[in-house]
C-alpha cells in the first residue's frame, strides 16, 4: 500500500511540474468490480474499513402507517435496502414483508373502513426515480403493479375513506407533467382525473369520496390548491391571498366542508414569513389560525380518522415541536416530554386514540414512538441498532450564528449552522473541519443522527459544520428568496464568510478544511473550491451540478420547469450569461483542492453528465480528481454496499488530503 501510494504521488508530482509549461491531465487508473467504476481511488486499508464497520451498521425505523389490527408498518434496513416491516407491539418483532434489491418507499395503508386488507408502496429501479406502484395484500402475501410498469413517474397515494379509490400523481400521459391518476380499486381501471399540465398532486378525498383536494406545485414559494369533482374531472382552484403563496398539508375536515391547510399566505392584510395551519369554514367565511403563538414554519398535519384530533409539528430552529389538537374546538392535548430532535408527525391509530411518530436526534437513530392521547403516556416500538458503539460516546451539535457579508435592518445578516466538535480535545490542539453543504437549495440541515459526522468526531478529531446558508427553508420566504437566479452566488458567499468565522476560532485549524455537498450542495462545494481555493484544502462533490446550462438542458422534463423557477430560465440570454459566469465547469481552471466526485449513472435530477464534464475539466489543468459512479444508483446511494464504499472512500480521500501533510 506504501510503494502504490508513493507511485502515484510521484506521477502527480510529474504530471503538476509538466502543467507549468502547459495543461496535461494525470494517467486515470480506472477499477471495474460489479457496478462500481471507480478512478484513480486507492485500495481501502482493510483498517480503516473495519474501524468504520460499527458506524456504517447503524440503521433507522420509520412509521408508515398503522394496519387495521392496530399493528405499525415501518421502513427499515436488515439487509441491503430499505424494506416494509410490521411491529405489532412496543419493542416487538419486526416481520419483514417485503423482500426487493432496491428500496422500498411511499408507503400507504388502506384505511380501517377498507375491504381488502393490505398497503401500496412504490419501487424504482437503479435510483432511476420512475417509481411504479405496488398493491401487498395481505391475506395471499401476493404482489401487484398498479401502475404502467413504464418509464413514468408514479407516487403520492391517497386513499378515499372507504379504500375504494386510490388517487396518486403520474407522468404516465406525457413524461413531462405530473398528472393526478384514479384508480378503482374493485375493477382495477386507472384514469387520469386531471390533465392541467405542470406537477399536481393528490391530497385528500372528501368523508363521501366525491371530491379530491389537489395541489399545483411550482415552486417552493408557490402552490395552487383547488378541488376536483371526482365523476367529472371538474377542477375548481382557490382564490390565493396576495396572489402567491407556498402550501403544504391540506386536508378536508371531518364535517367535509371545512378545510385544514398550511399555507403562507397574509392573514388580515399582513404579510408572513412562516407557514402556519389554518382552519377555513366555506359557511361562514371564518379562518382559524391554529398556530397563531408560533413564530415558525409548521407541517406535517395529520387528521385520525375519527375526526377528533390533528397533529402537526413546528420547526423551531430546526427542533422539532410536536402539537395536537381536538376536533372542532382546536384545544391543544397535553403530550408527554419528548426528546429534543426532529419529529415526522406519523399516523393516528384507526381508533383515534394513538399517534405513532418517528423521532430522530443527534445521538440517537431514527426510531417509532406511539403516545397514549388519553394518559399522555409514550411508548417506544423500535430500538434501532447503533453498531454496537456506545451512545453515551457520540457528539451532540451545537447551533452557532455567524456574520455574513449583508445587513438586515443595519445588522450584519447572520446565517445558522451546526457544529459537531469532538469531545476531550487536549489543549492548545486545533481541529480540522469538514464543512458539509445540503442540498436542494430549499432545503435545511437539521440535528438528525449523522454516522459520518459521530465517526469524523470520535475517532479522527475532526470538528463538522452544517450551514443553513441563504435559499435554505425554514427561515422564513425571504430567507429562502435571497438566493434565486441572479442572486445564486450569494449562497456561497455565505460559505466565504463562514471560511473567515472558522479562521477567527482559535480551536479551528483555518489551514485544514475540507467541504462536501450533495446535489446542490455539491453545486456549492465546486463553487466553494472555485472562489475560494486559497481556504479549501480538499472536496467531495456527490451528484452535483456543475453548469446549470447543461443541467437544465438534460434533466428529465419533468423536473425541467421547477428547477427553472429556482435557478433560473437557460433559454433567457441574460440567465445563460449569469450561468456561463458563475458555474464551476467554466471555472475550473480555479480549482486548485484535490477533488473526489461520486456519481449514480441513472441519476434523473443531476445527470451523470454534470459529473464527467467537471472531472474531465479538473483533470485539464493537472488537478487529482478521485472519481467514483455506480450503474446501479441514482440521485445518491441508497444500498448498503455502494454506500459503505463510499463512505469509506471519502474517509480515506480525508485521511490523505485534508489530514496529511
Amino acid at each position: 500500500m506504501h510503494l502504490r501510494r508513493t507511485a502515484l504521488l510521484s506521477a502527480l508530482f510529474v504530471a503538476l511540474a509538466c502543467s507549468a509549461a502547459f495543461a496535461q491531465a494525470p494517467a486515470v487508473q480506472r477499477e471495474t468490480v460489479g457496478n462500481r467504476t471507480s478512478e484513480n481511488i486507492p485500495a481501502l486499508p482493510p483498517a480503516l474499513v473495519e474501524q468504520l464497520n460499527r458506524y456504517q451498521n447503524t440503521r433507522g425505523a420509520g412509521v408508515a402507517g398503522w394496519t387495521r389490527d392496530g399493528c405499525l408498518l415501518v421502513s427499515t434496513r436488515f439487509a441491503e435496502t430499505a424494506q416494509v416491516h410490521r411491529v405489532c407491539q412496543p419493542l416487538g418483532m419486526r416481520e419483514q414483508l417485503t423482500f426487493y434489491p432496491e428500496p422500498v418507499a411511499g408507503i400507504t395503508p388502506v384505511p380501517a373502513a377498507a375491504k381488502a386488507n393490505g398497503f401500496v408502496f412504490a419501487k424504482d429501479k437503479g435510483g432511476d426515480e420512475f417509481s411504479q406502484l405496488y398493491w401487498f395484500d395481505f391475506d395471499s402475501r401476493a404482489t401487484t403493479l398498479l401502475t404502467d410498469g413504464k418509464r413514468s413517474q408514479n407516487g403520492g397515494t391517497v386513499f378515499s375513506r372507504d379504500g375504494a379509490r386510490i388517487a396518486y400523481a403520474s407522468t404516465a400521459r406525457n413524461g413531462t407533467d405530473r398528472d393526478v391518476w384514479v384508480r378503482d380499486v374493485a375493477t382495477g381501471r386507472s384514469r387520469a382525473l386531471l390533465t392541467e399540465g405542470g406537477s399536481w398532486a393528490a391530497m385528500d378525498f372528501s368523508p363521501d369520496g366525491r371530491r379530491l383536494l389537489v395541489m399545483k406545485y411550482v415552486s417552493a414559494a408557490e402552490s395552487y390548491p383547488g378541488v376536483v369533482d371526482v365523476a367529472t374531472g371538474k377542477l375548481e382552484l382557490f382564490p390565493v391571498d396576495g396572489g402567491k403563496a407556498s402550501f403544504d398539508g391540506f386536508a378536508f375536515a371531518p364535517d367535509g366542508r371545512g378545510v385544514y391547510f398550511i399555507s403562507d399566505e397574509p392573514i388580515d392584510g399582513k404579510p408572513q414569513e412562516f407557514s402556519s395551519l389554518r382552519h377555513h369554514d366555506p359557511a361562514t367565511g371564518k379562518l382559524t389560525v391554529l398556530s397563531a403563538g408560533i413564530p415558525w414554519d409548521v407541517s406535517g398535519l395529520v387528521i385520525a380518522d375519527d375526526g377528533r384530533h390533528l397533529a402537526f409539528t413546528s420547526n423551531e430552529d430546526g427542533i422539532s415541536k410536536l402539537h395536537v389538537r381536538t376536533i372542532p374546538d382546536h384545544r391543544p392535548v397535553a403530550l408527554p416530554a419528548l426528546p429534543v430532535g426532529v419529529i415526522d408527525t406519523g399516523a393516528f391509530s384507526p381508533d383515534g386514540t394513538r399517534l405513532a411518530i418517528s423521532l430522530n436526534s443527534a445521538t440517537s437513530p431514527s426510531d417509532v414512538h406511539v403516545i397514549d392521547l388519553a394518559r399522555g403516556a409514550l411508548a417506544r416500538w423500535t430500538r434501532s441498532e447503533v453498531g454496537g458503539l456506545d451512545p453515551a460516546t457520540f457528539v451532540e451539535p451545537t447551533l452557532v450564528r455567524y456574520p455574513t457579508f449583508d445587513t438586515v435592518d443595519g445588522q450584519p445578516r447572520t446565517i445558522p449552522a451546526f457544529y459537531y466538535r469532538p469531545a476531550n480535545v487536549p489543549a492548545g490542539r486545533k481541529l480540522p473541519v469538514v464543512i458539509n453543504i445540503h442540498g436542494g437549495p430549499e432545503a435545511q440541515s437539521l440535528p438528525t443522527f449523522n454516522p459520518t459526522a459521530q465517526f469524523l468526531a470520535n475517532e479522527l478529531g475532526v470538528a463538522m459544520l452544517v450551514p443553513n446558508v441563504r435559499g435554505s427553508s425554514g427561515y422564513g420566504k425571504s430567507y429562502l428568496a435571497l438566493d434565486n437566479a441572479e442572486k445564486r452566488e450569494d449562497s456561497v458567499k455565505d460559505i466565504g464568510a463562514l471560511l473567515e468565522w472558522i479562521s477567527r476560532q482559535p480551536e479551528l485549524d483555518a489551514s485544514r478544511v475540507g467541504v462536501i455537498g450533495g446535489s446542490y450542495g455539491g453545486y456549492m462545494t465546486l463553487a466553494t473550491l472555485t472562489n475560494y481555493p486559497e481556504r479549501v484544502r480538499a472536496g467531495v462533490d456527490v451528484v452535483g451540478i456543475s453548469h446549470f446550462g447543461t443541467f437544465l438542458k438534460n434533466t428529465e422534463s419533468y423536473r425541467r420547469d421547477l428547477r427553472r423557477a429556482e435557478y433560473g430560465d437557460e433559454r433567457d440570454p441574460a440567465m445563460a450569461a449569469v450561468f456561463e459566469r458563475i458555474s464551476p465547469l467554466r471555472n475550473a481552471s480555479k480549482i486548485r483542492a484535490p477533488l473526489f466526485v461520486a456519481q449514480g449513472r441513472n441519476d434523473p435530477r443531476v445527470p451523470y453528465t454534470e459529473a464527467e464534464q467537471i472531472v474531465k475539466a479538473v483533470r485539464a489543468n493537472g488537478q487529482p480528481v478521485w472519481y467514483l459512479e455506480y450503474a446501479d444508483e441514482g440521485h445518491g446511494f441508497r444500498k448498503k454496499a455502494n454506500s459503505d464504499y463510499f463512505n469509506a472512500a471519502t474517509v480515506l480521500f480525508w485521511q490523505q488530503h485534508l489530514l496529511g501533510d
